[in-house]
């Protein structure tokens, strides 16, 4: 699948209908690639702030946007240490050891990378980036407005990771 299947500029209708554009990246939770897993055991670290809506620390896991021409691409990471501390079983281990270093702080490891073609400029609030939104689902084939639909069933759940 494409990232333009997975990552979207668009507001977030149950959580402010009127509101900005935002980044959202669809993640699988069933996904059996090693960065996917990271990401959902990390999730589980998540602060519950609105229903469905999870707030995490930066160091736990936390998104770059980059820009490359007509290109905005989402990089989210997490600390090497902190995936080393998580449980895993052996075949885990492995998998996460081959996850490639963060070329902006090798002290970080990347999870997930997706682009897309678009001229959105990510907001800025007193130096802060915007947040970006991940929307945690099954992984099945979904449009966009399907994946609000099981958001607001209870079926899928929004994190909200900080930005640089």
């Amino acid at each position: 699948m494409d990232d333009s299947a997975r990552m979207w500029i668009t507001p977030i209708p149950a959580l402010d209908p009127d509101g900005e554009p935002a980044v959202l990246l669809g993640h699988d939770y069933a996904s059996r690639d090693a960065g996917e897993r990271a990401i959902s055991r990390l999730l589980d670290r998540g602060h519950e702030g609105e229903e469905g809506v999870f707030y995490l620390l930066p160091f736990d896991l936390s998104a770059r946007y980059e820009r490359t021409g007509d290109r905005l691409a989402v990089v989210v990471t997490t600390s090497r240490q902190l995936l080393a501390k998580e449980p895993a079983d052996l075949a885990d281990l492995a998998d996460f050891a081959d996850l490639p270093v963060d070329g902006a702080d090798e002290d970080r490891v990347v999870l997930l990378r997706r682009e897309i073609v678009t001229d959105f400029a990510p907001a800025e609030q007193d130096g802060e980036k915007q947040p970006v939104l991940l929307i945690d689902h099954d992984g099945s084939a979904a449009s966009l407005a399907e994946l609000f639909d099981r958001f607001d069933a209870g079926e899928a759940g929004i994190a909200v990771l900080n930005a640089e």
